[in-house]
């Protein structure tokens, strides 16, 4: 072959996708099977909608600040992004490191791996999240003296708790939550980080052994950057399961998006109105995350 035949430049951008005549008929049968499914519940159920009672929840006056300020929807809502991005970080450093031992040639971590892995992933979250609650962190947060600390922390302290985790006198509670979470997230990281390793060639380990690379450092400096690349896919999915899942933190009294959203519901009494907004600040948060990680897919993907 030539060097006239060969390809010259960067690859050429993917094109883009229009929207053509049969993707418009079927757009619009869903937006027509929609407004059926609203007429008739509205028909059916003959709701009187009433949106002003949850408003008020979602955003207040502040007379002393002369602005409009979050109020407890919102406050849960960045409960539970800071749950999401805490619960999330220590699943990425669990779940990696666990990954490592599924691979591993020694027997004793691969088998904690897979035991972790098999508990977690064959027991329902709702009962794990009680067990863990209950029985477990109600001995370990105690342990790390997080209520004292909290107590007689400085004001500067207090003002970046309250900025990182949420107010001090609730993080017992969040770390209790944060935990459980990770800890349920870090089993399918795992299996997540083990396939991404284990689709590296094995020609990779090989040509590493020749060149009297040890399995740590062909590890670390031959096969993880390989194996992040592709993982990075599956782990952007898994961080986005991790927020809707984040719900389930409600159910040991964490102030969340879901817990508050229960609250307003209850004190309005307007349940589809509390419930809609709810569901809507999951969407927007998740659609958007989604995004992005579709945009680092494609960035990563030049990059090949």
């Amino acid at each position: 072959m030539t060097s006239a035949s060969l390809p010259s430049g960067p690859p050429p951008a993917p094109r883009r996708r229009r929207l053509g005549p049969i993707d418009a008929v079927i757009v619009a049968v869903l937006l027509a099977a929609v407004a059926y499914v609203v007429w008739r519940a509205q028909t059916v159920l003959r709701y009187d909608w009433n949106w002003a009672p949850v408003w008020g929840f979602v955003v207040r006056y502040d007379a002393a600040q002369d602005s409009w300020v979050p109020n407890l929807i919102l406050k849960g809502l960045w409960t539970t992004i800071r749950i999401s991005i805490w619960a999330g970080l220590l699943a990425a450093v669990i779940g990696g490191l666990m990954g490592i031992a599924r691979v591993s040639n020694s027997l004793f971590l691969n088998l904690v791996a897979r035991s972790y892995v098999e508990l977690i992933r064959n027991v329902p979250p709702l009962v794990f999240i009680f067990v863990f609650y209950f029985f477990l962190t109600s001995q370990i947060v105690p342990l790390l003296g997080v209520d004292a600390w909290a107590r007689g922390a400085s004001p500067e302290a207090r003002a970046t708790v309250d900025l990182l985790l949420g107010p001090p006198q609730f993080l017992p509670a969040l770390i209790s939550a944060v935990l459980c979470l990770a800890l349920f997230e870090g089993a399918y990281v795992t299996e997540i980080v083990r396939g991404g390793i284990e689709s590296i060639d094995r020609g990779q380990w090989e040509a590493s052994k020749a060149l009297g690379l040890s399995r740590v450092r062909t590890m670390r400096l031959v096969i993880l950057p390989q194996a992040i690349q592709r993982t990075i896919p599956p782990l952007a999915g898994q961080f986005i399961s991790l927020i809707k899942d984040s719900s389930i933190v409600s159910l040991i009294s964490i102030q969340d998006l879901t817990f508050l959203g229960n609250e307003v519901a209850a004190t309005t009494t307007r349940v589809f109105e509390a419930w809609t907004i709810v569901a809507l600040l999951y969407f927007a948060l998740c659609f958007a995350l989604s995004r992005q990680f579709a945009r680092l897919e494609a960035r990563m993907g030049r990059f090949k």
